[in-house]
Parts: structure tokens; C-alpha cells; sequence
């Protein structure tokens, strides 16, 4: 039966027990991996290490489930990228060069309110994964952020203006994030591509940091406690 050949083939009872017990010993290795990496969850991990932990995943499976590839061989794989990772984490920390090589520097991408396209350009995220970032730490706006830093780890980290410091800002919440058509003299903009907030003479004005054309009406709500 074709189903049959699929699920069993010749796969016999006690090599079934064989695999149970090859993925118990590679589970445990990747457990004790981590632990003596000293990371403790993958918000820590940099590029880098995310490339070993990949690395590693290959070098489990294939035992798990390989009859003829003993155990020692993933094992010796197992304990030569630990020394070499902890050697390389010795080496980043007397060396500023090398920690910047293999992990990256932060990034500034929010400054005074605004964003700094520098850090956009270079880090090659979307606006919507940096906005999306901000609204789960409770911002409304980018005139509520003092600093917005990305860590070479990938978090975002923020420094919000004290309330009586809050300014007009750049929306980052769908609804409100939407290029306006509607001029009203009175009111501020935000520049949708840079967060340049002031008042602007007409709805098609040229944004003076990023030359783009697009604007949205500006909000100056206090964060949510």
C-alpha cells in the first residue's frame, strides 16, 4: 500500500526507538547549548548568534533520524562551535572593532521628535515595522519620543518626552497615519516620510528635510500611562 510506504517503509520497531532516542540526546545538546552561551531569550541573540542557532538546527537534525551518522559527530560539532562562540564573545569584548563587526552598532531612529532617515536607509526596515514597535510601548505619535534607538538585537528602545515636554507629531496609528488633502492654516503637519512637523503654507508644500510631498495631520496627545 502506497500509505504505507510513505509513514513506514522498512522501518523497523527498534529503529523508531533509536530516533526517540537520538532527538532526546540533540534536544538536550541544543538546551545545554544555549544555556552556556548565556543568552536567555531570542530578543538577546544578534545577527550573529541567530546564524549559529541556524547552523546548529542543521547539525541536530540530520542525527536525529540518520542511522549510519553516530551521535559523537554532531556532538563534536556541538562542543567546537562552543568554544569558538565563547572564544569570539571573549574577543568582542576586548575588541570594539570586532563587536561592531559581528554584531552591528544601535541605530538612532527617532530624534527630537522626528525621524532620522539615516538610520532608516541604512537599517532597511518599513515604517510600518518601527511604528508598529512603538505602538506596542504605548506611543500615538512621534512627537512623544525624545530618542528611539535600535539595538543591535533587534528591540526598540525609547525615551519619551515628559508630558509638559510632548509636541506635535507624526501619527503612527493606521487610521491616522493618512495622506491629507484637506488645508487648514491653522493646523500642523507632519511630514509622512521624515516626521517634520510645523505649519505649512500649502497641502502640496515640499518637506524641506526629505523633499517629499505628503502630510498628515499633526497630533499632540499625552502618552497613556
Amino acid at each position: 500500500m502506497e500509505l504505507f510506504r510513505i509513514f513506514i517503509h522498512d522501518s523497523s520497531f527498534s529503529f523508531i526507538l533509536e530516533i526517540i532516542l537520538r532527538c532526546i540526546i540533540m534536544y538536550l545538546m541544543i538546551i545545554i547549548f544555549l544555556r552556556f552561551s548565556g543568552k536567555r531569550g531570542v530578543r538577546q541573540l544578534s545577527i550573529f548568534e541567530i546564524a549559529i542557532i541556524l547552523c546548529l538546527g542543521s547539525i541536530a537534525g540530520d542525527p536525529m533520524f540518520t542511522e549510519d551518522l553516530p551521535l559523537i559527530q554532531a556532538l563534536t560539532v556541538f562542543v567546537s562551535i562552543l568554544v569558538l562562540y565563547r572564544c569570539t564573545t571573549y574577543l568582542t569584548m576586548k575588541s570594539k572593532k570586532i563587536e561592531s563587526l559581528l554584531e552591528g552598532k544601535p541605530m538612532y531612529i527617532v530624534q527630537d521628535g522626528m525621524l532620522v532617515l539615516e538610520g532608516i536607509k541604512n537599517e532597511k526596515y518599513s515604517y510600518d515595522e518601527f511604528f508598529s514597535e512603538m505602538r506596542q510601548q504605548q506611543i500615538e505619535h512621534l512627537g512623544q519620543i525624545k530618542i528611539a534607538l535600535l539595538e543591535t538585537e533587534g528591540c526598540l528602545s525609547l525615551i519619551p518626552f515628559h508630558d509638559s515636554e510632548v509636541k506635535w507629531g507624526l501619527p503612527i496609528f493606521p487610521d491616522e497615519y493618512k495622506q491629507t488633502i484637506d488645508y487648514y492654516p491653522e493646523r500642523f503637519y507632519s511630514c509622512m516620510f521624515c516626521g517634520n512637523t510645523r505649519l505649512i503654507k500649502k497641502i502640496n508644500e515640499i518637506c524641506e528635510r526629505c523633499q517629499k510631498q505628503h502630510w498628515v495631520l499633526s497630533i499632540n496627545t499625552k502618552r497613556s500611562k
